[in-house]
């Protein structure tokens, strides 16, 4: 597949996340709300988990923002779902490494979420992209104390 293939196929994958988000709405009765903003351009996130036992039960997300920041949700919502916490932090470990251009790995059940890999290409909107697994880094940490 050459390269310009491969954009539109990523480019498909996102717009189908953004205009068929996976989990949105609000986990009823969740253990963990996180709310964040990039006031650069107005994306909005609010995550809600149910996380038992330390595995994430349900995830869900609700917010506004650009496409590429609310397939990013989408996704992330999906690689996560009924992973441990120490994964899910590895996951967006490895997804920030990703959107900065470092060596990443990205493994299959991380779901859709490499397509979002020539986003590092725009500095200006890898912030959109990094938001929902900014908040839930920002969950996470702040349920530890």
């Amino acid at each position: 597949m050459n390269f310009n293939n491969l954009n539109q196929l990523y480019r498909s994958v996102i717009m189908d996340h953004y205009k068929n988000p996976r989990n949105k709405g609000v986990v009823e009765n969740g253990s963990m709300t996180v709310e964040m903003n990039n006031p650069t351009c107005g994306d909005e996130i609010q995550l809600t988990l149910n996380v038992e036992s330390g595995i994430v039960k349900d995830v869900k997300f609700q917010g506004q923002g650009c496409s590429i920041s609310m397939a990013s949700a989408s996704m992330m919502t999906e690689a996560i779902m009924n992973e441990s916490v120490e994964r899910a932090l590895e996951m967006a470990n490895e997804f920030s490494n990703m959107m900065l251009g470092e060596d990443y790995n990205i493994t299959d059940d991380m779901g859709d979420v490499e397509a979002l890999q020539g986003v590092n290409q725009f500095p200006a909107r890898i912030k959109c992209a990094t938001l929902t697994w900014k908040a839930l880094e920002k969950g996470f940490k702040e349920s530890d104390k």
